[in-house]
């Protein structure tokens, strides 16, 4: 329970960033898209700058994730398979003009948009998941969690 409300605390705190950064608004992200505005980008950055470093101390340190699991971050070289999924997600992006967080702020302020995102981002999560069902290979038996950067 305790876990939980955490989560929600955090939550609620990055869709109250997500929404006084307009990064719901269409428009917003489609400035950002046609290099008219670049506020994102520099959220983007920032954000990659705060959770790069303090990510690879972390681990660094061995620190326990909340689930018990010590913190490994995942290394590897881009495969056709990242460039593929970055493509897609970027043409889904490009067209809703938002991803799944600001979806659900868009849904919470009330944008019919959001009506179409959200159901749009759980197929894609399904089809991603029958892609992938044949090829998933089992862990060593250590419990860790993954941090993909």
């Amino acid at each position: 329970m305790k876990f939980n409300l955490v989560g929600l605390i955090f939550g609620a705190a990055f869709g109250g960033i997500v929404a006084a950064s307009n990064l719901h608004e269409y428009d917003t992200i489609h400035a950002m898209l046609r290099f008219d505005e670049f506020d994102v980008f520099f959220l983007m950055a920032s954000s990659i700058a705060v959770s790069l470093p303090l990510l690879w101390l972390l681990e660094r340190r061995g620190v326990n994730t909340p689930l018990g699991g010590r913190l490994a971050l995942s290394r590897s070289m881009p495969e056709k398979h990242h460039w593929q999924g970055g493509v897609l997600f970027g043409v889904g992006w490009a067209i809703a003009g938002t991803c799944p967080a600001p979806a659900l702020v868009m849904l919470s302020s009330g944008a019919l948009l959001s009506l179409v995102a959200i159901p749009g981002i759980f197929v894609g999560l399904r089809l991603r998941e029958r892609q992938t069902a044949g090829s998933l290979v089992a862990g060593d038996g250590e419990h860790r969690e993954t941090v993909s950067v």
